[in-house]
């Protein structure tokens, strides 16, 4: 499966095997950067297609000022450091 997202400076595609997720499994989607939002939203939505349930999203760094988060509403965000 996969899912493409927009970015600034033109798009890109996430890929996931088929039965890489379970029915119901639960999802902690974590990554070191929280930009714009458009990669972990993309993320999100294919864990999603394979029949998984994001629980939350973690990440080490998150710069405010791109509002990255506003995408990602509707999930439990968790940031270590703002920027």
């Amino acid at each position: 499966e996969s899912v493409s997202y927009d970015l600034e400076y033109g798009s890109a595609t996430l890929e996931a095997h088929t039965d890489a997720f379970n029915q119901g499994d639960r999802v902690l989607l974590i990554d070191d950067l929280l930009a714009t939002g458009g990669t972990a939203k993309a993320s999100c939505e294919l864990v999603e297609k394979l029949g998984g349930i994001v629980q939350a999203c973690a990440f080490v760094v998150e710069l405010d000022f791109l509002q990255g988060r506003e995408k990602l509403r509707g999930y439990d965000v968790h940031s270590l450091l703002h920027f």
